[in-house]
Formats: structure tokens, sequence, C-alpha cells
């Protein structure tokens, strides 16, 4: 009996490994969950907890198959979800994070098709801070220039270029989806250079009536950062590290034409007798990382943020200061500890709108005045 064993373990091995060797499949996730201290919520305290701060609570699959000739097909279906009640993230997508199909060459570079991050997520987020390292409670303001990734593109073809002497470029393009071409598209680029401890990035995007049709490139169920009539937004970054600690500099400008709304605080209505023609965003960032140990590392962002309230009653000026710290100690190369704070100062001219009181990105709901501070403590597992 156990010679057959033997025999059929040996058969099965050398019927599986070479499928193994062309092709695999892999299940993933990350599961991050704390207590949040938020101290002005309409003038009161709150206690809660939340999922996805650092990083999106998410589980995915991704996966290759090997063509041949040095071409390879590669997929990725992933779910973002909320640890404290099971729901959906996303607007309720089943994969809401990511879904995509495509084919990869070392030599060529990729190209993909689906739902997919834009170019300011695959290139110049990496260069902020709650892009990289710190998450949700760092973005700044209303994370108006989506390097905190509020919203995903849909409809989307995308193309990488394989690293050349260390530059890398891409860029997409989502279909509206509509009889009117341009009804809800987008379209975005951007590259990178890398040499040694630096790194330099820059993108553009650009959207025209995001969120205002259901099956466009930028959902309209929550899913957005803005809702108007065009969303334009470029940057460009910098990173050096030098020994343990890591400095970063980050510039973002984005601008909304007849803006309505945005899904973190809702309507954006100026006074009677006044129209809003535009609004826009210039972040000033400045971060930095050092790595104690390899387990222990501390993080600090400063960002000054100028907006242009632009009204048919004349031009305004709000302005927003924004400060972080964060802690992070890793028990094991799966699970780690954290502890952040973020306060923001909502300052400039007063356009008589939500837009003048202080709101971090993450904040239960929008504060009472011109001062928010939350703080986290929360554990994340990797798997």
């Amino acid at each position: 009996m156990k010679a057959r064993n033997v025999l059929a373990a040996s058969v099965l091995s050398a019927c599986v490994v070479p499928a193994m060797a062309q092709s695999s499949v892999t299940l993933y996730g990350v599961i991050d969950e704390g207590f949040d201290f938020t101290n002005n919520v309409g003038g009161s305290k709150v206690y809660e907890l939340q999922s996805g701060y650092v990083q999106g609570s998410r589980w995915g699959l991704k996966g290759t198959e090997d063509l041949g000739g040095g071409l390879k097909a590669v997929f990725r279906l992933e779910s973002g979800y909320d640890v404290n009640n099971g729901k959906l993230a996303q607007g309720g997508l089943m994969f809401g994070r990511q879904a995509y199909v495509g084919v990869a060459s070392d030599t060529y570079g990729s190209v993909t098709l689906g739902r997919q991050y834009d170019s300011l997520v695959d290139f110049l987020a990496q260069t902020t801070a709650n892009g990289n390292w710190a998450g949700y409670l760092f973005s700044h303001p209303y994370d108006n220039d989506n390097t905190d990734n509020t919203f995903r593109v849909n409809n989307t073809v995308k193309y990488t270029s394989p690293s050349l002497a260390g530059f890398q470029f891409g860029g997409t393009y989502s279909f509206s989806n509509d009889t009117n071409f341009a009804n809800n598209r987008q379209y975005s680029f951007g590259a990178q250079y890398t040499n040694g401890d630096l790194l330099i990035a820059a993108s553009y995007l650009q959207a025209n009536n995001p969120s205002s049709t259901a099956t466009g490139a930028i959902n309209n169920g929550g899913d957005e950062n803005f809702l108007g009539e065009r969303l334009r937004i470029f940057g460009a970054g910098i990173n050096y590290t030098i020994g343990s600690a890591t400095l970063g500099f980050a510039y973002t400008n984005t601008d909304v034409a007849q803006p309505l709304s945005t899904s973190y605080v809702g309507a954006i209505t100026p006074p009677a007798g006044s129209t809003l023609s535009s609004l826009r965003f210039q972040n000033f960032e400045l971060n930095g990382k050092y790595q104690f140990t390899p387990s222990f590392f501390v993080g600090a962002m400063y960002t000054y943020t100028r907006a242009d309230f632009n009204a048919t009653t004349g031009k305004l000026h709000p302005n927003y200061q924004s400060i972080g710290l964060m802690a992070d100690y890793n028990l094991s190369k799966r699970t780690d500890l954290y502890l952040q704070g973020a306060y923001q100062h909502a300052g400039g001219d007063k356009t008589q709108t939500v837009l003048d009181v202080a709101y971090v990105p993450g904040a239960a709901g929008v504060s009472s005045n011109s001062n928010q501070f939350v703080i986290r403590a929360a554990m994340r597992h990797k798997f």
C-alpha cells in the first residue's frame, strides 16, 4: 500500500510541477484594523473602530501564464472590504479595488484592460507620505489629487513600459462607454526615474464630467473625489534616501471646473447670488521617514495647501496646513502595529461653505471650527 502511494505521489508531481512552472495563481490580502479618536466632529468627540487606513483592507487573486516567446498573460481581481461589518468598499463593488486582464513582456512592457489605477497613483503617489507609507490620514485635503486612491478608473486600457536604465513611463485611457464619447472619460500619463537612492516622478490626469454617469470612467456611487464638469491634476515629486533616512517633496495641482460636491464633505454650495466656476488646490508637501531598526520606523509629514475659490462674486483663497506623525513596529514579516496622528488647520479667506472648517481625511466628519486632529492606533496583517 505504501509503495503504491509513493508511486502515485511521484506521478502526480511529474504532472503538476511543469504546469506550476508555466503558470501561477496567488491569493493575497491585507487586514488593517484600529481605534480612531477625533477631537471635533460637529463640536463633539468621536471614538470608533475603523478599517483600512495605512492600507485598505483587501483580498485578491493574481496570476500569470507563460505564453512563450517572453510573453505572459496576467490578471488581477482585488476586493476591498470593511473589517468591522464585512461590507464591500469602493461603493459596494465586488472587485472595487482592481479587476483587469492583459499581457506582459519583460522587453516591451505590459498592456492591461479593466478597472485599474491611474498614472497619478502608479507614479506620483509614491513620493507622498500618504501614497507610500502613511495612508489615509496623511492625504491632502479631500484627497484632491487622488494620491490616496479615492477613485480607480473603469473601462481602462493601460500601458506600462519596462524599466529602461532607471526610466519608466506609462499611461491610461478610460472609455466613457457612452453615446457621448467624452462624457465621463479619463486619460493620464506619468513617468519616473530611479537611480540608487534617488526617485523622481511626475504625472498628469484629466477626467471629463467625472462621475456623471453610472458606466463611465469614474463611478458615481461614492467612488470619486469631486463631482464637476472637468477634473485636471498634475504634479511631480522627489524622494532621496540617505542611510536610514528618506526625505521627500511633492507638489500637486488640482483644478475642478464647475465643482458641485466632494464625496468627503458633500455639496460645495456658495452663498446665495454667487456661482462657483472653479476650485483649485495647490499642495506643497515635505515628508520624511527614519528607519531606526529593520523593524521600527518613525515618519512625519507637513503639507501646505492653497486653494483658489473662483466665484462670480470674486476670487477667494482658503488655505490648509496639515501635519502628520507616525510610528510603526513590525512584530513579524507580515504583522505590524502602528500609531499615527494627523492635524489640520483651515485658514485664509472664508468662502461661507463647508470648505471653511477643518476636515482630516478619514475623520468621522467635519469639525465645527478651523481645527481638527485624529489619533489612530492599529494593527495590520498581510497574507
